[in-house]
C-alpha cells in the first residue's frame, strides 16, 4: 500500500483501452448483425442504434445469457488485466468512464476478475425490461437538460464526469491520470492539470488531436501502444506520484 500518501485517481476509457476491441461492435459481429448495423448507423444517435441491436437480437430469441457469453469471449491484454490489478493493490482509486454501457462493461470485467478494482463505472445505462430485454439508454438522458459540450456527443460529456470526480474528492489537489484512445477522451483531457497525467493511445484519435496542438493540453502526455507498455508506464506514474507527494512541503 502507499502509506499515508492518497495514491492518485487512475480513470480509464473502456473500448480500444481496457480491451483492444469495441464491446458494441463486438457483440454486433459476433451476433451477425453487420449488416443491419450498417443500414441503420447514420440514421440514428449511437446509443439508439445499439439500443435497437439488442431489440433485434431479442426477436430472434437471443436472450441475456447468450450476450453475456459472448461479452466472455472479448480478450483482454494480460498485462493490461495486471496492470488494473496492481494499481488497485496500491490504493489508486480506479474510475470508468466509457461511451459503451454498463451491462457490458460489468460483464467483461466480471469475467476477468477486475470489477471490484473500480470505485465507480460511468457509461450508457443498460437494464433488462419485463419482456427480458436488454434495454440501453444515453447517459445524459433528459432532453431538458443537455449538455452543451461542442467537443462531446450528445449522450455523454466525459468532461463534465470529470468535473464531477474532482469535485467530490476532499483532496482536491489529488492528482489525476486518465487513459484513453478516441475523440470522446479529448475533452476530459483538457480538464487536467499540470500536475495530471494523461495517457493516450498512440496512432489513435485522442493521440492525434493531442499531437495536433499540444500547446492545448496542461497534463503530461505519456503514450503507450499496447498492454505491455499501458502497464509500465502507468505503473511508473503511479510510482512518481508517490514520490512527489511524499517530499515534505
Amino acid at each position: 500500500m502507499c502509506g499515508s500518501v492518497a495514491a492518485p485517481v487512475v480513470v480509464f476509457d473502456f473500448d480500444r483501452t481496457i480491451i483492444d476491441d469495441d464491446s458494441d461492435r463486438w457483440v454486433v459481429t459476433e451476433m451477425g448483425l453487420t449488416h443491419l448495423f450498417n443500414e441503420l448507423r447514420h440514421t440514428m444517435p449511437w446509443t439508439s442504434l445499439m439500443d435497437r441491436m439488442t431489440e433485434e437480437l431479442h426477436s430472434h430469441g437471443i436472450t441475456t445469457h447468450h450476450i453475456v457469453e459472448c461479452l466472455k469471449r472479448v480478450p483482454l491484454h494480460p498485462s493490461t488485466v495486471s496492470a488494473i490489478k496492481s494499481a488497485h493493490a496500491l490504493g489508486c482509486d480506479l474510475r470508468i468512464i466509457s461511451d459503451a454501457n454498463l451491462f457490458y462493461i460489468r460483464n467483461i470485467l466480471e469475467h476477468h476478475g477486475l470489477l471490484e478494482c473500480f470505485s465507480e463505472l460511468n457509461s450508457n445505462p443498460a437494464f433488462v425490461d419485463e419482456e427480458g430485454r436488454l434495454r440501453i439508454t444515453p447517459f445524459h438522458h433528459s432532453p431538458l437538460s443537455p449538455h452543451t459540450c461542442p467537443l462531446c456527443p450528445s449522450n455523454m460529456c466525459k468532461g463534465l464526469v470529470i468535473d464531477r470526480i474532482r469535485g467530490s474528492l476532499p483532496d482536491k489537489k489529488r492528482r489525476f491520470i486518465y487513459i484513453g484512445d478516441g475523440t470522446g477522451d479529448y475533452c476530459p483531457t483538457l480538464k487536467l492539470g499540470e500536475d495530471d497525467f494523461v495517457m493516450p493511445r498512440k496512432n489513435y484519435p485522442l493521440w492525434n488531436r493531442i499531437c495536433s496542438d499540444p500547446k492545448l493540453v496542461n497534463a503530461k502526455v505519456h503514450d503507450w501502444s499496447n498492454g505491455e507498455e499501458l502497464k509500465i508506464i502507468l505503473l511508473n506514474l503511479i510510482n512518481i506520484d508517490q514520490a512527489v507527494a511524499s517530499i515534505p512541503h
